[in-house]
């Protein structure tokens, strides 16, 4: 096909993939898929199962691909192997909750269940494969589908990048799946759409004893209460109103009698931030005020932050912002694109995001005539099935359009290039 499409060519590109996408044999294809992975989840880089069974449609598909990147992760290549680059993501992990939702395709595995729409991630990015390379000979550049393992608490993102997952991709698109928007539609905004975020825990320290007699001892539970009430002015009254912040304790064990004083208290929780600078000075300010207050209540603390768990703020660019709109826009209609409001929430592709422009959005598939569909992280959580050929059509279709729209200028001879095709 030429590079230099018109207009009308262009808008046509998802169109295709869409009708594509909806043949039966294709839409039932990523159905079994999907419920393959539901069945067996598997927690963060434990996922070797399901990276088996992506290398094995990979293969079938005579896509090429990298394996191991980041314990259990795979990433494919389709398309010419030059320039330019652009990638695909889908997480792979589940949670270790218990499934509630009875049906035919229910987790076989206890205390293990994929509550927030991991296992059609994987399926749609596979089936935007499938399309990919039946149309490989048009694509002018190189795709790169990456699947991650880890999202969930892991820094899988992280560990991919540091394996150099990313190496030459200009541009990298990832989405998920919410119960909030019609099937049918995307909602997305461009700058900050997630917050940065971590943990923290604090051990106070005391003196244990009677409690009939508290003057012989050094109460920790009276220190880390004075700590944790002084922990919400953090963001009462030192944060900017207009800079979104959230510092939660969501832990507090000590003791184990009613008539006796513990020697200490573990307290734990968790703090949001929009911007580097504000997550920065709210874990700066965690562990003065733990510290401080314990040493007034005559007690000492330790404060651990859990750097796993710590994931920048997801920040979508806005040029990759414009070029969603076009190309979703084409394929569902301009009505059919929401605006998302910012949320306290973290996403690990924080990580792709801070490294190359990337771009992150919700992918539609609430409907009311198939009862309710809560929301992530619920062991009633479940997936609208028919959302599946439009989650696959928006990675082709951005992918596809992005290398037509972003053609190299010149090639340097000298540029480090996969040779994986």
């Amino acid at each position: 096909s030429d590079v230099s499409l018109s207009p009308e060519e262009l808008t046509q590109i998802p169109v295709k993939f869409l009708d594509f996408a909806k043949k039966p044999e294709i839409f039932y294809w990523m159905v079994n898929i999907r419920r393959k992975i539901h069945e067996n989840p598997e927690l963060g880089f434990q996922e070797f199962e399901t990276s088996k069974l992506i290398r094995a449609e990979l293969d079938q598909m005579g896509i090429p691909y990298k394996f191991p990147v980041a314990v259990t992760g795979v990433v494919g290549y389709i398309g010419t192997g030059q320039p330019p680059f652009v990638a695909l993501r889908a997480d792979m992990d589940a949670l270790a909750m218990e499934e509630s939702v009875e049906w035919e395709h229910k987790s076989k595995v206890p205390g293990k269940m994929h509550a927030c729409g991991h296992d059609a991630h994987v399926a749609m990015l596979l089936g935007a494969a499938k399309m990919l390379q039946v149309f490989r000979h048009e694509i002018k550049g190189t795709i790169v589908l990456v699947f991650q393992p880890a999202e969930e608490g892991g820094g899988g993102a992280k560990k991919m990048l540091d394996a150099g997952a990313l190496e030459n991709v200009e541009a990298i698109f990832g989405l998920h799946v919410s119960s909030l928007f019609p099937v049918g539609t995307v909602a997305s905004r461009p700058g900050p759409t997630l917050a940065a975020g971590g943990f923290f825990e604090a051990v106070i320290n005391g003196k244990g004893g009677h409690a009939a007699i508290p003057q012989h001892t050094i109460d920790p539970i009276v220190a880390a209460s004075n700590v944790i009430v002084s922990l919400q002015h953090l963001v009462s009254r030192e944060a900017d109103p207009l800079d979104s912040q959230v510092l939660t304790v969501a832990k507090f064990e000590g003791g184990g009698a009613f008539n006796i004083i513990p020697d200490s208290v573990t307290i734990g929780g968790t703090f949001r931030a929009f911007s580097k600078e504000s997550i920065i000075q709210l874990k700066q300010r965690i562990e003065e005020v733990v510290m401080k207050q314990a040493s007034v209540q005559r007690c000492n603390a330790t404060v651990t932050f859990d750097d796993k768990s710590f994931y920048p703020v997801t920040v979508n660019n806005k040029n990759l912002h414009e070029h969603f709109q076009k190309v979703a826009g084409d394929m569902l209609g301009i009505q059919n694109i929401k605006e998302n409001r910012p949320l306290m929430g973290t996403e690990d592709f924080s990580f792709f995001a801070e490294a190359i422009p990337g771009y992150f959005y919700y992918l539609g598939m609430n409907d009311e005539t198939k009862g309710k569909f809560e929301t992530g992280h619920s062991p009633y959580f479940r997936v609208n099935e028919d959302a599946l050929p439009y989650g696959a059509v928006l990675h082709a279709s951005l992918a596809t359009r992005y290398l037509l729209e972003n053609q190299p200028k010149t090639t340097l001879a000298s540029r480090s290039l996969h040779d994986e095709l």
